[in-house]
């Protein structure tokens, strides 16, 4: 069994027929001898490369050949447009430049990979992150969580010199105290603080 090719279900609806697109108005030959269609659409001046002539095929032919953009430029002018050219005639500016202006409106933001070169903010040296364990250890040592490595060795040095039972004639809190130093140092030592 085979279906109709014409179902009254697939016509394509349309509120109204396509009509064909308006021809424009057939221009004459800019040339005032000439009495052929202008078709094709050539530049007025280089000053004003929007500005066009229309001219029929022969008369276009003959206006390209006499074209010359770079008639009446020096050397110079001639350099600098072909640099201009590069980028596309449009504004520049080199890298590295104006960052006092980008740096008013960067906002708070954090170049990781130093993409950006120039930061609002001098770095910073990450910070240390320390658990309770450690924090415990330091307190011991009477020192603070950005102690160095220098601090914390010294202070070990001062308290076991101080609490050493030959120091304090056998004094069992010294004892004591001194465990909990040699404790606390060797805390900091395992965690890698020191």
């Amino acid at each position: 069994m085979q279906r109709a090719t014409h179902s009254r279900y697939r016509k394509d609806i349309r509120i109204k027929p396509e009509r064909p697109e308006p021809r424009p108005s057939a221009r004459a030959c800019a040339r005032p001898d000439c009495g052929k269609e202008g078709t094709h659409r050539v530049p007025r001046s280089r000053d004003d490369l929007h500005d066009h002539l229309w001219f029929c095929l022969e008369h276009a032919r003959a206006h390209n050949e006499s074209w010359d953009y770079f008639r009446g430029m020096s050397e110079d002018e001639i350099r600098a447009f072909q640099d201009e050219a590069v980028i596309g005639h449009r504004p520049t500016w080199p890298l590295g430049k104006r960052t006092a202006r980008s740096r008013q409106g960067n906002g708070n933001y954090e170049d990781r990979f130093g993409v950006f070169g120039a930061t609002s903010e001098p770095p910073r040296p990450p910070e240390r992150r320390i658990t309770g364990v450690q924090e415990r250890a330091l307190d011991v040592l009477n020192l603070d969580a950005s102690a160095t490595l220098q601090q914390i060795k010294a202070r070990y040095k001062e308290l076991v010199k101080r609490f050493h039972p030959d120091a304090n004639g056998g004094d069992r809190g010294a004892e004591e105290r001194l465990k909990q130093v040699i404790k606390a140092y060797g805390v900091l030592r395992a965690s890698g603080l020191t």
